[in-house]
């Protein structure tokens, strides 16, 4: 068994072997892998985000104090803290500097309110919280501070501006009457420690799971797993250091993070440009000034992004290719995407539980236009059964489920949705209605249950 945090199921021994013998799994720690980069890619630009320019280097040594700053603020290894930030270089290095101190990162999407916060926070034992003060007008210490008054062990609370003066806790209070602490996210710095020895199988962070339930489950995403799906992913696109890679997703979304997204594109010594907003007007012209190569958006707003083209003058002659996920991709709109992008288009499924399916670059056209792809791993395993459970034959609808070395067997601290969500052999049931064609691709069709989930996977969803 894999030497997992408590709360969480473990790959079977087999499986873990397989995976080993198979050259997916490596032993390496995200946080180390930034090490070699920051050695390989040191002056090269690592993060854009507006006239912000970060280095490899310069990355990897704001990480380095950063985690020794964290242990200082006695932070211990295996603790868990909350982030919930934007697309900003402030979620790259914090998430980075958490897993080099040996803290577990809860990604916490920055739309999340008071309830799905604190459900978090209770759910991890988090010790700690990083977000905004506030953001498009919402206080986020307000609410942090509410939630840790409720709860006696959530005590460092780090926002990326100094807490307002309109914050319960803000103007200069650093300490509130529970026992909270306050602090800008950028004075948790100091010399860096001795490297940490840590294992890759240990867990790199939690992601929010995208189902229908109204409480987030969250999936815990190994060094092992997650280094082998953001370097497979990045092999299939053929990313190299000359790629640029746009960030329009959510940061705490797995094809924004790894599918390839930041974590591929930097293991390639490609640049990351991190765009707050997934709108045209921020977009195109993110893509025309920074010559991004490649993005990921959802089905809605390719089409907001394809409906004002026309009225927009846009460079867009960088682009090679457009990933789409999170929802059913209408023909129509797909056959947009070449003609007016001028790039390849590329279909996606992805969960955070680790489920990823991609169309090829050299698939036919006809294939990209209608289909999500074949898994990206060799070792995935993907059944589509009816009711009864039972496989169904090629071309018939039914319930996707799927195991594989980058799919956990099971979300945090949730036992009750594991006996409901994953078989007894460890498959995970998605949840997704599916279809495989005759030459081994994957149709998704819809939801099991017919209800409009909550993350972006619905076309209707806006930006």
């Amino acid at each position: 068994m894999t030497s997992m945090l408590g709360g969480c199921a473990p790959w079977p021994e087999e499986f873990v072997d397989r995976y080993w013998m198979a050259g997916h799994w490596r032993g390496n720690r995200l946080d180390n892998l930034l090490r070699d980069w920051a050695l390989q890619y040191g002056p090269r630009t690592a993060l854009v985000h507006g006239a912000t320019r970060v280095t490899y280097a310069a990355l990897n040594r704001r990480v380095d104090r950063m985690a020794a700053g964290i242990r200082q603020r006695g932070i211990r290894t295996g603790q868990r803290v909350v982030v919930q930030l934007p697309n900003v270089p402030e979620f790259v290095t914090t998430v980075f500097a958490l897993m080099r101190a040996g803290v577990v990162p809860v990604f916490c999407p920055v739309s999340y309110r008071a309830s799905e916060v604190d459900h978090m926070v209770r759910v991890t034992q988090a010790v700690g919280y990083v977000g905004p003060s506030t953001y498009r007008g919402f206080d986020h210490t307000a609410m942090v501070a509410d939630i840790a008054a409720r709860v006696p062990f959530l005590r460092r609370v780090f926002t990326v501006e100094a807490p307002g003066a309109s914050s319960p806790y803000g103007g200069g209070l650093t300490v509130d009457p529970s026992g909270c602490h306050y602090s800008p996210l950028d004075s948790i710095d100091a010399p860096p420690d001795p490297v940490l020895a840590q294992s890759a199988d240990q867990v790199a962070f939690l992601l929010p799971s995208g189902g229908t339930t109204a409480a987030p489950r969250l999936v815990p995403r190994t060094h092992n797993d997650y280094a082998y799906q953001a370097r497979a992913a990045a092999e299939l696109v053929s990313l190299t250091e000359d790629d640029v890679h746009l960030a329009a997703l959510p940061p705490e979304s797995n094809l924004a993070f790894g599918g390839p997204g930041v974590v591929g594109t930097l293991s390639v010594g490609g640049t990351v440009v991190l765009v707050e907003n997934p709108g045209p007007a921020e977009c195109l012209a993110a893509i025309g000034r920074e010559r991004v190569t490649i993005t990921s958006v959802v089905p809605a707003v390719a089409r907001l992004w394809l409906d004002v083209l026309p009225t927009v003058q846009a460079d867009l002659s960088s682009l090679r290719l457009v990933q789409i996920g999170g929802g059913t991709l209408r023909r129509a709109t797909a056959e947009r995407m070449g003609p007016e992008l001028g790039c390849r288009l590329q279909q996606v499924f992805c969960m955070a539980e680790g489920v990823l399916t991609l169309t090829r670059p050299t698939d036919p056209d006809e294939t990209v236009l209608t289909t999500q792809g074949r898994p990206l791993s060799p070792d995935d395993e993907l059944r589509i059964v009816d009711g009864d459970g039972k496989d169904v034959p090629d071309g018939e609808p039914g319930e996707l489920l799927a195991r594989g070395p980058y799919t956990p067997r099971g979300y945090y601290r949730a036992p009750e949705d594991n006996a409901r969500a994953f078989t007894a052999d460890g498959y995970l049931r998605t949840g997704d209605l599916a279809r495989r064609t005759a030459d081994g691709n994957l149709v998704v069709t819809g939801r099991l249950d017919d209800v409009p989930p909550r993350d972006d996977r619905d076309e209707a969803a806006g930006p």
